[in-house]
């Protein structure tokens, strides 16, 4: 039976064509006698930066949207999307823009019918199956069944929200919807990776520090600019500044790399592949972005757990710890856009409050053979 072909939108500006970087490149042409200007200063798509006023001037320039250059590999991604999906370009430009912006599209993607180019910011009543979009404002308020954000610099503050940080990652969650997640359920018996996913509060540490005291379970040492809590030893994570992980991520140091209530953490490979190839388990708490990441990765020896708790424990759990106000805020803000994901995870556990009970379940399904997982 032929596969249903879902609908995806793509917005285009810093999905498709370089925008912040391309803006950012011109104003530090424009003032070569100050210090220039770094992408990570943009914190939102609003002008708060410096020169953050003629940044957005630009926007409304049919001129920067002529010249605006292509991503790398967004030409490749389209077709490649384009041949599993209906694709469709939702853009929001200026009128002044607008004939720019539609030639542009038509000429780089050639394989995107131009009945297909959506331009207008009323991007919410769109009904799509998968939305990619750079924009926070744009992902929370979609109507797509999964909204994902393409993680930027400037939406690094809103964590919860399903995310992927590169085309192949969301070309994999396409196909991923697309099979409806359960054409094969993973096996882990030879070694692979665990990713417990779940709102804040739900007990993915304390799960992953119990599995980890059993036999063929390791939790891979985590990067992580987050300030280390008063019960965490130095083994907890390793933690360095913002400035050393932007250095190292450039560098491409780590396989994976997430925002979560402002922080930033990162996997790398040298600490994932050794468990794997030993034929153990790499426990990883981590959010729906980074899970995606290492899903694409190791595809059918990787396990997506999301850990289901109350919503009232989980606050209780949240107020309740050694955090500041700021970061409690961010994480109860998040957790409607955090149990969403449970839908995209390939099994679900509810925690509730007993931990150890959550651990012998997730062990009994990572030992489980094919044959057991088919019931026979």
């Amino acid at each position: 039976m032929k596969k249903y072909r879902i609908r995806v939108g793509l917005d285009v500006d810093d999905t498709l064509y370089e925008c912040n970087s391309y803006a950012v490149s011109i104003i530090n042409r424009r003032h070569p006698d100050e210090e220039p200007l770094r992408i990570e200063e943009i914190r939102s798509w609003g002008g708060a930066e410096r020169h953050g006023d003629e940044r957005i001037a630009l926007y409304s320039d049919p001129e920067f949207v002529r010249t605006q250059p292509i991503t790398e590999g967004a030409q490749e991604f389209v077709k490649k999307l384009s041949e599993i999906a209906d694709v469709f370009f939702v853009t929001a430009v200026p009128a002044p823009c607008m004939s720019a912006r539609a030639e542009r599209l038509v000429k780089d993607f050639p394989e995107i019918p131009p009945q297909n180019i959506m331009i207008g910011t009323r991007k919410d009543v769109l009904s799509l199956d998968i939305m990619l979009d750079d924009g926070a404002h744009n992902i929370s308020s979609s109507r797509a069944a999964y909204p994902v954000l393409f993680r930027k610099p400037w939406n690094a503050g809103l964590s919860g929200l399903l995310s992927v940080n590169s085309y192949d990652d969301f070309l994999h969650f396409c196909e991923m919807v697309r099979s409806s997640f359960s054409e094969t359920f993973p096996t882990l018996g030879e070694g692979g990776v665990l990713c417990l996913v779940g709102p804040s509060g739900s007990f993915k540490t304390e799960i992953a520090n119990g599995l980890t005291q059993l036999e063929g379970f390791e939790k891979p040492l985590t990067s992580t600019t987050r300030p280390r809590r008063k019960t965490e030893g130095a083994e907890s994570y390793r933690f360095i500044s913002e400035a050393q992980f932007i250095r190292e991520m450039n560098a491409g140091s780590y396989i994976e790399t997430t925002v979560y209530s402002g922080y930033h953490f990162g996997t790398s490979e040298k600490d994932i592949a050794p468990i794997v190839k030993r034929g153990h388990v790499a426990v990883l708490p981590i959010d729906i972005c980074g899970a995606i990441t290492l899903k694409n990765l190791y595809r059918q020896r990787a396990m997506l757990v999301f850990t289901r708790r109350d919503r009232a424990e989980a606050i209780k759990s949240i107020i309740s710890r050694d955090i500041d106000l700021e970061d409690k805020t961010r994480r109860i803000m998040s957790l409607d856009f955090e149990y969403r994901n449970s839908e995209v995870c390939d099994v679900e556990i509810n925690v509730g409050n007993d931990v150890n009970a959550a651990v012998s379940k997730i062990v009994e399904l990572v030992r489980q053979t094919p044959a057991q997982q088919r019931g026979e």
